[in-house]
């Protein structure tokens, strides 16, 4: 059991880092430092938009309508935070 322990925060952590990852480069596309045009930017960016999608957009359709802010990275971010902080209080249960 210690190894699907393991995978689910393998999973945690890889998710974390696409979130950090898509929410850096939207701010450096929104400042005109990266340009989707180029085709290694492109394909980064369009390509994290996909996997990200099943999970902020259920967070959307529950989040307000803040304008042009979007806080469902920040909701996801929290959510598999509360997601590790439980998986490792109950790692006893896992055995």
């Amino acid at each position: 059991m210690q190894s699907v322990f393991d995978i689910l925060m393998l999973l945690l952590g890889v998710a974390r880092t696409f979130i950090f990852i898509h929410f850096i480069m939207s701010w450096l596309i929104s400042f005109e430092v990266l340009n989707v045009r180029q085709p290694f930017v492109g394909q980064v960016w369009y390509t994290l938009q996909r996997i990200l999608e099943p999970i902020y957009g259920p967070i959307r359709r529950v989040l307000p309508d803040l304008g042009g802010i979007d806080l469902s990275p920040i909701v996801a971010l929290l959510g598999i935070e509360v997601i590790r902080i439980v998986l490792i209080n109950n790692i006893g249960l896992l055995y």
